[in-house]
This record gives C-alpha cells, structure tokens and sequence, in this order.
C-alpha cells in the first residue's frame, strides 16, 4: 500500500514493566517528540512521563473508547501530527489495547513504526530456563473452568513445550490449584513484580509452587507472568475423538427430560466438557433453528 503522502508516524512505545530506569533513549526522544500520546491509561502513564518530563501530550485509548478514538488518531496523523502508542507497561498490543489503531493506520497508508522495549511475557521466558526454542503466548488465563479445561487440551497437544501467560494477583492461586486438581504434568515459572525490589520467581511443579505461594505469604500482590513447560509424556500422542456442543446438549436433554437451557448447565457441570458457556448457547440456539 502506498504511504500516505504528507502524513504523520504511528510509533508503537514499549515502556518499562516495573523499573522506570529500563525506558529506553529512543523510547524517550521518540515520546518527548511526538504530537499526541495515546495512552491506555493516563492516570498510569503520567507518572512515568512526569518522570521523563513530559507532559501535556496524553490521550486516552483505553480498549472501551478505542473504535471511536481510532478516527481521532488517523485524522491527526493525516494532518501530519506524529502519534505515539503507549500502554501501562510492556509492548503495546500484546494482551493491551491498540490493535484497532494500527489496522486502521495500515489501511489508511500511515506509517506504522516499532520502538521496542520490555515485555512482560518475553521476559519472564527469558528467565524460566525452560525450551524456548519455540513457545506460545496466550494471554490471559481463562476464566471458566471449562475454558481453562479447553486451555490444558491446547497445551497438551501442541507441538510447542513451553507456554506464556498472565494472570491477576487474586487469582494466581485458582491458576496454580487448577493443575494440581487436573493433576497436570507440568513445570511452571511464576514471574511476580519483574524488575521491581521485591520481584520473585516461584518454580517447580505445581504442588511446588503452591506450596513457595504460601510461605511468601502476601502472594496476591503485584502482577503476575506466567511460563508454563509441558512434560514430554504428558502430550498428546494421537487425536482423540471431540463430540460437538450440539451432541452434547441433545444427550443431556434426552438423558434428564432436560430444556435446552437446563441442558446447558448440566453440561457446563460436567467434568468431561471442554465448551465454554457461550459456545453451548451458540449451541442451543442452533438446535433450535435446526428443529424449531
């Protein structure tokens, strides 16, 4: 696509995870010479401007505003202002909003320039001593079980070992519980407070980590990275057979006298289910156009 003729720069600004000082020098120029800052938070992000003796340059483009602030930012660069994406912490984009502005960027012929830096993932693999040589990055953890049951299947049967996640202070622990209870061949690196004083790392299986959780005590503070190795015998060695939501739900109803909405509920208690909520209510309202 041609570049827009005349216009402004997208710059995509890594900032730092925890340590202000691991702000880059071009991450600095490029902020202090930017026309716009478009930031997921302002609150968050003025501290470490204030640090950087920037100010007066933020926009919000916090995830529930960021369809409606995308058209903002491409008339601003049309204009030939240069705008700089940053996010609380870490890599813009990478469980963090901003993809919409950098589609639309793109279609639009803007420029679209990286300046790395940290991320939180990508450091907490770099530290697990875990195969990197090719792993995989999930985001956050699910939150229903069933998802989380989806999840493990995934991990289970990639051809990658190891794996990267986030996940919120309060609940690390439903996080580690969750494969003790699967009773999950797995390693794991639970990466807390990286680069700040007090970071810490907690390795080991499961039960181990649960139990390095609980003597530090005050285990629900501070973010969480987490890496996660899969056991060389605990992958999948062939396909197993997956039965449909649908199939699922007709066998519930036929099995209890069961309503699709009951049967839904009875599937989601289910220990054998790997469907989310909202894929068995896709479901039902499929059988439902299916037989009326």
């Amino acid at each position: 696509m041609e570049q827009a003729e005349n216009a402004g720069i997208l710059y995509i600004v890594a900032t730092p995870i925890g340590n202000s000082r691991d702000m880059s020098p071009r991450g600095v120029q490029i902020l202090t010479e930017a026309d716009i800052i478009a930031a997921e938070d302002t609150r968050r992000s003025m501290v470490l401007l204030g640090k950087l003796g920037i100010r007066n340059k933020l926009v919000s483009n916090h995830k529930f505003n960021e369809y409606g602030k995308a058209k903002y930012f491409i008339n601003e660069m049309k204009s030939g202002k240069s705008v700089a994406v940053i996010t609380d912490a870490g890599t813009p984009c990478i469980s963090d909003p901003g993809n919409e502005l950098i589609k639309a960027a793109v279609e639009e012929g803007i420029r679209v320039v990286g300046v790395p830096g940290c991320c939180a993932a990508v450091t907490a693999l770099s530290v697990s001593g875990f195969d990197l040589s090719s792993f995989t990055f999930f985001g956050f953890f699910p939150r229903e079980n069933a998802e989380r049951k989806r999840l493990l299947e995934k991990l289970r049967r990639g051809d990658t070992r190891s794996f990267a996640l986030y996940e919120s202070p309060k609940r690390i622990m439903e996080l580690v519980d969750f494969f003790i209870d699967q009773q999950a061949d797995v390693r794991m690196c639970l990466c807390n407070d990286m680069t700040k004083l007090h970071e810490m790392s907690f390795r080991g299986t499961p039960a181990q980590v649960k139990e390095q959780l609980l003597a530090k005590g005050n285990y629900d503070k501070g973010e969480y990275a987490v890496v996660i190795e899969v056991g060389k015998d605990y992958i999948f060695n062939k396909t197993e057979h997956t039965v449909s939501a649908e199939a699922m739900l007709v066998d519930a109803m036929l099995a209890g006298g069961l309503s699709a909405k009951e049967a839904v509920n009875a599937v989601l208690a289910d220990e054998n289910n790997s469907y989310s909520k909202n894929e068995l209510k896709a479901a039902a309202l499929n059988l439902k156009k299916m037989f009326g």
